[in-house]
């Protein structure tokens, strides 16, 4: 079985439906994980989604500045909604298809804020708090060998040098700070996660899933960070056979800060 795997912080669904419409048509993707819906279960926008090719769709949602959502060429089993660190956010949900062999954890973990300092911003704790919740679970669920399991989404975290345009200027800025990159590397290390992209792109080479939308000019000043990730279980590492970074969607019409991440998959 071959499909092919994106992610996507849209930043309101319903407002950039017309984005996400362009973006299938090109680049085709077979389970597409959006993050940052912005809407509830009954204003989400079901039927143009569906009429892009996408029969089966399972949304966790919520108004405001949270929800996702995954949507599917092939059948889904639902595989739940984890409230991680119990804050009654929307921010994961889980499902399964090829007969349930291949499982999909779609996640947006919270931005933190501005300040880097649990006991000033109530928001940067509650990150530390769910990163840390995320890597209890993932331990818990104790893979084994032939678990088949993908988390992907908005980590909210830059973790590598590369991952963003200036590791020594970015050290106190929040989604690179030491403190949230070793709570990532606890999440990875807790499931023995893979990060598929990186693969592809060693970790000596800067990469980019998001751009400010402070910078009058995105492109030319280029000061990027890798917030969106794929990471797979062992299992399921060697059927990646290349990754793509959706650049040119922050230049778009009215687009997300985020950029679609790309992966494909051979079963076989």
């Amino acid at each position: 079985m071959k499909f092919r795997l994106a992610t996507w912080n849209i930043n309101s669904v319903r407002l950039r439906l017309p984005l996400v419409e362009r973006f299938v048509r090109a680049y085709r993707p077979d389970v597409l994980c959006l993050q940052e819906i912005k809407c509830v279960e009954e204003v989400f926008p079901l039927i143009p989604l569906q009429a892009l090719g996408f029969p089966h769709i399972r949304i966790n949602g919520q108004a405001g500045y949270h929800g996702v959502a995954t949507l599917s060429r092939f059948p889904l089993e639902a595989r739940g909604n984890e409230n991680f660190c119990g804050s009654g956010q929307a921010r994961h949900l889980a499902v399964a298809f090829d007969g349930g062999r291949v499982v999909v954890h779609n996640i947006y973990v919270p931005a933190g804020g501005d300040i880097p300092d649990p006991d000033e911003n109530p928001k940067f704790k509650h990150k530390l708090t769910y990163l840390r919740a995320l890597a209890d679970w993932s331990a818990c669920c104790a893979f084994g060998d032939q678990d088949r399991h993908i988390l992907t989404g908005d980590f909210n975290v830059a973790p590598l040098e590369n991952d963003v345009w200036s590791h020594k200027q970015l050290l106190k800025v929040v989604s690179h700070t030491p403190i949230e990159v070793e709570h990532l590397a606890r999440l990875q290390k807790s499931g023995n996660w893979v990060d598929v992209i990186r693969r592809y792109v060693p970790e000596d080479e800067k990469l980019y899933t998001w751009w400010s939308y402070r910078a009058r000019d995105w492109q030319s000043s280029n000061r990027g960070r890798r917030l969106d990730h794929i990471w797979t279980t062992p299992a399921l590492a060697d059927a990646v056979q290349s990754m793509l970074v959706v650049e040119e969607a922050r230049g778009w019409q009215q687009p997300s800060d985020h950029v679609p991440v790309i992966a494909d998959f051979d079963l076989a």
